[in-house]
């Protein structure tokens, strides 16, 4: 008998039943005020490249998000529109990071916390020994600690993972190892926000594909650990989803690029969307009860 899971989409407004004098009745569910003690932006499939006027158009994004009063960034990775194609020179790839790298250092007052995307990775160098070959270099890109990694802010606990392994969206076992140690070692009650390229658990997955090939041991794993209050953040298929398995709610946020920074195609709901989504981010707010809400925002540019 196959599982059965309860998933819960976008718009979806949640309710509590209470039994008054025998009769049920549908009353809103009471959420606590707690203090909200960070903010953040989350940008994922920025697909940064030359054409398109899409370093301007990148420019224009980042004004407007910094209206919101943010206290840093996630970067969902798929940074640079593409390494990973068989035909990539080392002239393209230079190319487009170099222009992340000025892009980066225009919002260099803030903290970007980012994570490997499946089109960082430069595969065709000539040889594994080269310098820009694979992952190492991305992570240097990047300004990041590791491949995957964590750290810690107003109490909350950040998990930044690499999806990009064997499987096409897993984990590789030196990373299960590390997960698995970095959750155990955390206190009852610890808010804990993980970032994927790839979603754990997804909606729009049952469609178009990406999500973990392993959301099983991971959601086990999240289930050992429910004594946490866990929050997932993904990108990778530029769609706009939510749902919610076993208390940890997992976001999937659409693409920055959109459409990768071009007009679209017959199935566009609109200019420059993917599908039914728009380009946009999402910001964050986080509170000291561990709640996360995550407001996705469309951008026009």
């Amino acid at each position: 008998m196959k599982r059965r899971e309860l998933i819960k989409g976008i718009g979806l407004v949640a309710g509590a039943l209470s039994i008054q004098g025998g009769a049920m009745a549908a009353e809103p569910v009471a959420s606590p005020k707690t203090k909200r003690i960070l903010r953040i932006a989350h940008l994922t499939d920025i697909h940064m490249r030359p054409e398109l006027n899409a370093p301007d158009r990148f420019r224009q994004c980042m004004k407007e998000i910094k209206k919101h009063k943010i206290d840093f960034f996630l970067n969902g990775g798929d940074t640079i529109f593409a390494a990973d194609y068989g035909n990539i020179t080392r002239d393209r790839v230079e190319a487009q990071w170099a222009i992340w790298k000025e892009l980066r250092s225009e919002l260099s007052e803030y903290e970007m916390h980012s994570c490997l995307g499946n089109h960082d990775m430069w595969w065709a160098a000539p040889d594994k020994q080269d310098a820009m070959y694979g992952k190492p270099h991305v992570v240097k890109q990047l300004n990041i600690p590791n491949r995957y990694y964590s750290f810690q802010k107003q109490g909350w606990h950040f998990v930044i993972l690499d999806s990009n392994n064997s499987n096409a969206g897993s984990l590789d076992p030196e990373q299960r190892t590390w997960l698995e140690a970095d959750l155990a070692a955390l206190p009852k009650g610890t808010p804990v926000l993980c970032l994927s390229h790839y979603p754990i658990l997804g909606v729009s997955t049952i469609m178009e594909g990406g999500n973990h090939t392993d959301s099983r041991y991971i959601t086990d794993l999240f289930y050992k650990h429910k004594d946490k209050k866990i929050t997932c953040l993904s990108g990778h298929i530029h769609l706009l989803d939510a749902a919610e398995y076993n208390g940890v709610n997992y976001y999937c946020n659409g693409s920055l690029s959109g459409f990768w920074w071009e007009e679209g195609d017959k199935q566009s709901a609109g200019k420059g969307y993917y599908r039914e989504t728009a380009p946009g981010y999402a910001i964050l707010d986080l509170y000291e009860d561990g709640r996360a809400e995550n407001k996705y925002i469309e951008h026009h540019y």
